[in-house]
């Protein structure tokens, strides 16, 4: 019997005779629809967690923030028959910190794309503006602390110096290293007492990577009860909540092992250094301070812009900085001898 002739419906311009699985895939079906799965599935998206755990200021009506710093006074015993007239101290020192320029993340929807288009772009397009401009918001807090670990306290007259930031190095390679990361957490703990710094408010920032290490390579003394037990502990990835009184928040923003970064056009702060080693923070919130002339926002343009240019400019804005205060109450991790 001879065989039939098969009627291509699913090719342009019958570019293949039948479709037999030698064809290639697209030029046998390519008129036919692809279906819509109903999801989008979103880039990378990071959760933001520096704010609320350091310094924060309003900065209304005036271009910058100014931060006093107090040094510590002495006691002496009084010698009978002298008097008590003032001893000059504490010592004053100060810093300041400005607003950068404007940040902005920004995209226009043109309204013909958003009547063709199966799918709404429009409430994910704001969602990740405002993503953009957060993870701005954690990377240079970030960078501030780091930065804030290697300087020296602006108190340096008598009866100081005062103590500046302070660096603890895992060993090359080290990053992940479990244990070289709970052995960091305890001298970490020690430096900050020895500072005099309060244990409430005390903060860790680790890369996702070295949180789930300390997880399942450490012993589950260090997970937190009110998660479960150690199986359930361990299979949520939540139960880490503290080690030394210090407790852990993971995030992508951290400068982890980021080489050199330059600082950028708009920047009125100094966010810029050499992060080649660096693998996590540790501090207390008085360690950076952050200024805030306008928080972030996401707007939406009006009918006029919709009339002139058939479409709408969603806009997200920023106008903050950032600045190193108490460097005694940072601490940096770097994978280095």
């Amino acid at each position: 019997m001879a065989n039939v002739i098969q009627s291509v419906v699913g090719t342009i311009n019958k570019a293949v005779p039948d479709t037999s699985g030698s064809r290639a895939y697209d030029t046998k079906y390519g008129v036919y629809l692809k279906q819509f799965s109903g999801e989008m599935f979103a880039a990378y998206q990071s959760a933001t967690i520096a704010r609320g755990t350091v310094m924060s200021r309003a900065l209304k009506g005036a271009r910058s923030q100014q931060f006093i710093f107090t040094g510590r006074m002495q006691a002496a015993y009084h010698i009978p028959g002298t008097p008590i007239l003032g001893s000059g101290d504490p010592p004053v020192a100060e810093k300041t910190i400005v607003c950068d320029d404007l940040l902005t993340s920004h995209a226009f929807m043109y309204s013909l794309d958003e009547t063709l288009a199966h799918y709404s772009l429009r409430s994910e397009v704001a969602k990740k503006i405002g993503h953009a401009l957060a993870e701005a918001y954690d990377k240079k807090i970030f960078r501030t602390i780091a930065l804030a670990a290697r300087e020296a306290h602006p108190i340096t007259a008598g009866p100081g110096p005062e103590p500046g930031g302070s660096i603890i190095r895992l060993g090359v390679g080290k990053q992940y290293d479990a244990q070289a990361l709970v052995d960091s957490f305890f001298e970490a703990a020690s430096i900050l007492d020895e500072k005099n710094l309060p244990q409430d408010g005390r903060c860790a920032v680790l890369n996702p990577r070295q949180y789930y290490a300390l997880i399942s390579q450490v012993d589950s003394n260090i997970l937190n009860r009110d998660f479960g037990n150690n199986s359930g502990s361990l299979q949520s990835g939540e139960g880490l909540y503290e080690i030394a009184g210090i407790k852990i928040k993971r995030s992508n923003n951290l400068p982890f092992l980021a080489g050199t970064v330059s600082a950028q056009s708009g920047e009125n702060n100094n966010y810029a250094g050499d992060f080649s080693a660096h693998c996590g923070l540790i501090y207390y919130k008085e360690a950076a301070g952050v200024v805030e002339a306008m928080a972030p926002k996401v707007e939406t343009s009006g009918k006029d812009i919709r009339t002139m240019y058939q479409g709408d400019l969603i806009v997200g804005s920023l106008a903050m900085g950032c600045g190193t205060l108490n460097p005694a109450a940072a601490i940096e991790l770097q994978a280095a001898a």
